[in-house]
């Protein structure tokens, strides 16, 4: 073995980010993962180790960074920063095989056959646009339909509006019961044989709700389509499989993963992944050029144009390592009993107007809600007041808070991760309290 194989092998274990992970204290026999009065993950977060008093209810949005991954990150600049791919050089060679490394852990995370079939982009915004630009003009024609949920985020929603406008297809809406389950009598109104692609959101991120992918990938599989799956608010709380799910694309950020921002990944399948243009032109994704034409490297690099952030895959991957150590269905049965002692809590509270699902068990990690007669940026400042982060607004689904009727197209979204704990919960229901005594003099 080389030098620069042997320096390579040591400076680019991930495995060193895992292994520290795995023997933190937060490994799930310290405490049974329902038991949300005690919580031995906040010290694993520096920012919820630094701030005791905060109740970070705002994960949806932004999940905290434990410290391996915080660590991983400078540990990449401090010790193999450079140029990933084209380098010959000891640091060049052990920057590419970060990425290598990460890009197989990824891949087992959610279950995929090949690592080579996994792209590293931006963010899962990017990886969607990729499929609804780079996919989809090869296989939509013009009286073609493509069918989304109307609990899309926009990130799902507008590449495929532009999508449909540049094919001349058009965009067809599966739309939920009054407890926001999409039924079977709905997907056999709506998925047919026009339907080329189905692209759906597998868990809301207004609503909660876990759409059932495997159905309907299946239905739309049947009809001689393709199913891509929005995976941002599943894949860091739930189990994901790209192989149990049947999909044809997935796409998640690593920074609702307890990862770092700016970074995302895109799943296809391989044949469909070879079959589609680059989505970006550039440095790294190409084989060989001349002046008037060029040839694409292979997949994943011919949709990995540029520098990469190295960095930031290498942090990623110390992301994964790290829920893996905490364990997926630690995680899911701690933010099942989370969300029901919060919606138990806020069924109490005369005034508050849940949104979605009167059961608990239907919302994964998501509570939607609102303080009657206040606004929601309103009830969210309030609470800041207090040291209860919330986010308030649309949540980039307008559509969805349009067909649900709700005042100002707005809400509160209280959510949560596996590290929040009964105090969180316990802080927002009061201050919801000091909220309605300030608007009405009690």
């Amino acid at each position: 073995m080389t030098e620069t194989t042997n320096t390579a092998a040591s400076a680019c274990a991930i495995a060193d980010a895992a292994h520290a992970a795995a023997t933190s204290a937060t490994a799930p026999d310290i405490v049974c993962a329902a038991n949300i009065a005690e919580n031995p993950y906040k010290r694993d977060f520096p920012l919820l180790a630094n701030h005791p008093d905060l109740a970070f209810l705002d994960s949806a949005a932004t999940a905290q960074r434990p410290k391996t991954v915080l660590d991983a990150q400078r540990r990449f600049y401090e010790e193999m920063n450079a140029n990933a791919l084209r380098g010959l050089y000891r640091l060049s060679v052990e920057a590419t095989e970060a990425i290598d490394v990460a890009r197989n852990r990824v891949a087992r995370f959610i279950g995929a056959p090949k690592a080579q079939d996994v792209v590293m982009c931006r963010n899962a915004s990017e990886a969607l646009n990729i499929v609804a630009k780079a996919f989809a003009p090869t296989v939509l024609e013009p009286g073609d339909e493509v069918c989304i949920t109307i609990m899309e985020h926009h990130s799902n929603l507008i590449p495929w509006q532009q999508a449909c406008r540049a094919a001349g297809a058009k965009l067809v809406y599966l739309y939920p019961d009054e407890n926001g389950i999409i039924t079977p009598e709905e997907m056999d109104a709506k998925i047919g044989p026009k339907t080329k692609i189905l692209s759906c959101v597998h868990v809301s991120n207004v609503l909660g709700i876990e759409n059932p992918v495997k159905e309907l990938g299946r239905r739309v599989h049947e009809q001689g389509g393709y199913f891509v799956v929005d995976g941002a608010q599943s894949v860091p709380h739930v189990k994901v499989d790209v192989t149990e799910i049947g999909c044809d694309f997935l796409a998640f950020s690593a920074h609702k993963l307890f990862g770092p921002f700016g970074m995302g990944v895109l799943w296809g399948k391989d044949e469909l992944l070879n079959a589609m243009p680059p989505f970006l032109t550039g440095g790294e994704m190409i084989d060989n050029v001349t002046e008037q034409d060029a040839t694409w490297a292979p997949v994943p690099e011919k949709f990995e144009a540029g520098t990469q952030d190295a960095a930031g895959i290498y942090a990623t991957a110390a992301a994964v390592a790290y829920v893996e150590s905490v364990g997926i269905n630690v995680i899911e049965a701690r933010e099942k009993a989370l969300v029901a002692y919060c919606m138990e809590e806020l069924g109490k509270l005369d005034f508050v107007t849940i949104i979605g699902h009167p059961g608990a068990d239907m919302h994964h990690g998501v509570v939607s809600f609102n303080v009657n007669g206040i606004h929601p940026h309103d009830v969210a400042s309030i609470l800041d007041m207090d040291q209860v982060a919330i986010r308030a607004g649309h949540h980039c689904a307008q559509p969805l808070l349009t067909w649900l009727g709700v005042e100002n197209l707005a809400c509160c979204r209280a959510s949560l991760a596996f590290y929040n704990d009964k105090g969180d919960v316990d802080k927002l229901v009061a201050g919801l309290n000091r909220v309605w005594s300030m608007f009405h003099g009690e």
